[in-house]
């Protein structure tokens, strides 16, 4: 099993949650976040005052699943969420041990 961590722009989520759903995975946990990359931030203009914001609000997608089926997701969120400009983000992928179901006490790939 694959864990994939996705770092988009706010304005993908809505077009990354439809492309996903559509190729069959409707699970996934959103997150808040903020950070930077090589870029340092950004700089911006608020009543004729320039000002620099470090920390870029952005948005974490985690999903696990099969290590077949990683691929795929990658390569989905890649095409969705990609502008071709600076800040479109990060994907992640890591190997999980395992993965247990609350509800139920299942564990393994049926938990997922």
């Amino acid at each position: 099993m694959q864990k994939i961590e996705a770092i988009i722009r706010f304005e993908k989520l809505e077009e990354v949650k439809v492309a996903l759903e559509s190729i069959g995975y409707p699970g996934l946990t959103v997150t808040e976040v903020e950070g930077h990359g090589k870029q340092k931030g950004i700089v911006q203009q608020w009543r004729g005052e320039k000002y620099r914001v470090d920390l870029v609000p952005k948005i974490k997608i985690e999903i696990v699943v099969r290590d077949s089926e990683a691929a795929k997701i990658v390569d989905t969120v890649v095409k969705v969420a990609r502008t071709g400009s600076v800040g479109d983000g990060k994907i992640f992928v890591s190997p999980v041990g395992e993965v247990y179901r609350i509800r139920t006490g299942e564990k393994g790939e049926t938990a997922l």
